[in-house]
């Protein structure tokens, strides 16, 4: 039998002592000991510059001081894929440990139920913090065309400037030609929502689709002046500033479709969110909610937010984090349905 020295059998024993008691240690450690001193990277799935940047950044400056142990959020942007690259890193490059944050596109859940190419992740397995705001679309025209609601829209051919097939802009309005039975006729080629605001004000057309946030931000006035009819807006709920317009499923009654339509709002709900990754321990994934939270209600961030003009409608990671499993469980038939709508599928 090997002899050992009594320094070796003293280094020894302290080696199994540490070994017994480390993973104790670490089990230990508080959130707010995890945190302290800790640089936390806020990933953005975007370029620098336009609202989505604006909203990451913003939470960037801000969620820090609210997280126990304070630490420093620094912004990394990550573009490409639409926003793809930077969940796929999030996913599975990312340490899994609450030390990163990320923004990206809220429709990763649909796109991944689609089969789209390079999903290389789970939605529902990335733990979801919080939403700052929704991304309501909104279908509208002007006043003074025929058409004042959406019940008319179903009897009357109404004119809608679009940018191309692929986008929201009409993907929605068809889908309620499809599910909802309104007569939704797309002009394609416009540039984007200004151009085909602008249109709609010259009376090439009668109306437009688009983000809520996309008026809110270039038409604050058409919100109460009249000088817009709002149809329906694209959300499982009635946004705050539009609580007369009726939603798109509150006016589709056959269940299968109305099902197919919930998932495609879902990216609607999901909005611009805040995540991280998969396998963090609950107790960080509680305080980072939290914190978040919290940060909704500091002047500071309301404030950086006011003055960029973009809205704050916000949804709890709990809720967020249920909207996006409500995707994660679609059936097959239901996927099949919402290919049958969605282009290039």
């Amino acid at each position: 039998m090997m002899k050992y020295s009594k320094t070796r059998r003293m280094l020894l024993a302290g080696a199994i002592a540490f070994l017994a008691t480390a993973p104790h240690q670490a089990l230990a450690q508080t959130v707010e000991e995890f945190y302290k001193g800790k640089t936390i990277d806020m990933v953005i799935g975007y370029a620098p510059g336009g609202s989505n940047d604006a909203y990451a950044r913003a939470v960037a400056n801000h969620i820090g001081k609210h997280i126990p142990g304070n630490p420093q959020v620094i912004p990394l942007n990550m573009p490409g894929g639409g926003s793809l690259l930077a969940a796929n890193h999030l996913a599975n490059i990312a340490p899994k440990d609450g030390s990163v944050l990320g923004v990206v596109a809220s429709t990763i859940p649909l796109d991944e139920q689609l089969g789209s190419e390079n999903i290389q992740f789970k939605s529902a397995e990335f733990n979801w913090i919080g939403r700052v705001a929704s991304n309501t679309n909104v279908t509208f025209v002007n006043a003074s065309t025929n058409v004042k609601t959406v019940q008319d829209a179903m009897n009357t051919e109404t004119i809608l400037a679009a940018t191309g097939a692929s986008s929201t802009v009409a993907i929605y309005p068809s889908v309620m030609n499809t599910m909802a039975g309104t007569k939704f006729k797309l002009v394609m080629g416009y540039e984007g929502s200004a151009e085909a605001m602008l249109a709609m004000e010259r009376g090439e057309v009668d109306g437009h689709s688009t983000s809520l946030a996309a008026v809110m931000t270039s038409h604050p006035e058409w919100m109460k002046s009249g000088k817009v009819n709002f149809l329906v807006q694209y959300g499982l709920t009635r946004h705050a500033e539009l609580p007369d317009v009726p939603t798109a499923i509150e006016l589709i009654k056959d269940p299968a479709e109305l099902a197919a339509t919930r998932l495609i709002l879902g990216g609607v709900e999901v909005g611009k969110p805040v995540l991280t990754t998969p396998g963090v321990p609950a107790d960080r994934v509680e305080a980072l909610r939290r914190a978040f939270d919290a940060m909704l209600k500091d002047p500071d961030f309301v404030n950086e937010l006011t003055q960029q003009r973009l809205e704050i409608s916000p949804m709890s990671g709990e809720e967020l984090q249920k909207v996006v499993s409500e995707a994660a469980s679609a059936t097959p038939e239901l996927i099949a349905r919402v290919k049958a709508v969605w282009p290039n599928q």
